[in-house]
C-alpha cells in the first residue's frame, strides 16, 4: 500500500471513530444544556411564586442569550451558564486519566463543557465591562453521557460518579441550586484602599459610582486554582 493510501486509510479510520465521537459527545453536552435552561425556566416560576409579596427586586429572571448560553438573575447576582461548542481532550495531568473509567477506554476522557459563571447584576445593568465574574463550576460530559463537576471547594460538589452514573434531569438540578446557593453566599467584600484611592477625570464624569473601576466578588484577593474541588478525586 502506498504512502498516500495509508494517509487516506487513517483519515477514514479517524472520521469513523474519533469524528464520531465528538459528534455524539457534542450531542449529549447540548442536550443536557438544553436541559438546564428547562430547569432555570421552571425554577425562576417555583420561586418567584413562593417570595410573592415581597421586595421585586429580589426575584428570579431567566434570560434565553441563545443556543449556547442562558443567564438567571438572582437579586444582586447573576448566574452565566455557558456551553463551548467545542469538544475537549483532558490535558495529561489531568486526574481524571487516573480513574478506571478512563484507563479502561481513552476516548472516555473527550467531553462537551458547561461552564457556569457568577457576575454581579450591576455590572450588566450600568455596562460596566471591566468587572470582574467568576468560574464556580464546570460540568464534563462524554460520549456515554458520563459526568463530573469540577467546582470551587465552597460549592461542596462531591459528585464521585464519572463512570457510574449518566447525566440526568436530577443530577443537572442539584448542580444548578448548588451554584445558586453559592453565588447567594460568596459576598462582595471591600476592595482595599490603594486600587481605588485614584480616580480618571473619565471616571468622574461618568460618576464614580457607575464607573469602570473594577469591580468583582472577593476582589482585591486572589482567587486560587487550589481552591477547586475535582469531583473525582477520590479515585485518584
Amino acid at each position: 500500500m502506498s504512502d498516500a493510501q495509508d494517509n487516506k486509510s487513517n483519515i477514514v479510520s479517524t472520521l469513523k471513530s474519533k469524528s464520531v465521537l465528538k459528534q455524539v459527545v457534542y450531542d449529549n453536552t447540548l442536550s443536557s444544556f438544553n436541559t438546564v435552561k428547562e430547569i432555570l425556566k421552571d425554577l425562576a416560576k417555583d420561586i418567584n411564586f413562593s417570595i410573592a409579596g415581597i421586595d421585586q427586586r429580589v426575584r428570579l429572571e431567566y434570560t434565553d442569550r441563545g443556543q449556547f448560553d442562558a443567564q438567571l438573575k438572582v437579586a444582586g447576582d447573576i448566574l452565566l451558564f455557558s456551553m463551548h461548542s467545542n469538544i475537549f481532550q483532558f490535558d495529561r495531568d489531568h486526574p481524571v486519566w487516573k480513574t478506571p473509567y478512563v484507563l479502561k477506554n481513552k476516548f472516555n476522557a473527550y467531553v462537551g463543557i458547561i461552564n457556569i459563571y457568577n457576575f454581579l447584576a450591576d455590572s450588566f445593568k450600568y455596562n460596566r465591562l471591566d468587572d470582574l465574574g467568576y468560574l464556580i463550576a464546570r460540568i464534563f460530559i462524554n460520549h456515554e453521557k458520563q459526568y463530573f463537576v469540577e467546582g470551587k471547594r465552597q460549592m461542596g460538589m462531591f459528585f464521585v460518579n464519572f463512570g457510574n452514573e449518566e447525566i440526568s434531569r436530577n443530577s443537572i438540578e442539584k448542580i444548578v441550586l448548588t451554584a445558586i446557593q453559592y453565588a447567594l453566599e460568596f459576598e462582595l467584600l471591600v476592595p482595599p484602599y490603594d486600587t481605588v484611592k485614584i480616580a480618571t477625570v473619565g471616571q468622574a464624569e461618568t460618576k464614580i459610582q457607575h464607573s469602570k473601576i473594577t469591580t468583582g466578588k472577593r476582589v482585591g484577593f486572589q482567587f486560587n486554582s487550589d481552591d477547586v474541588l475535582l469531583a473525582n478525586s477520590s479515585k485518584t
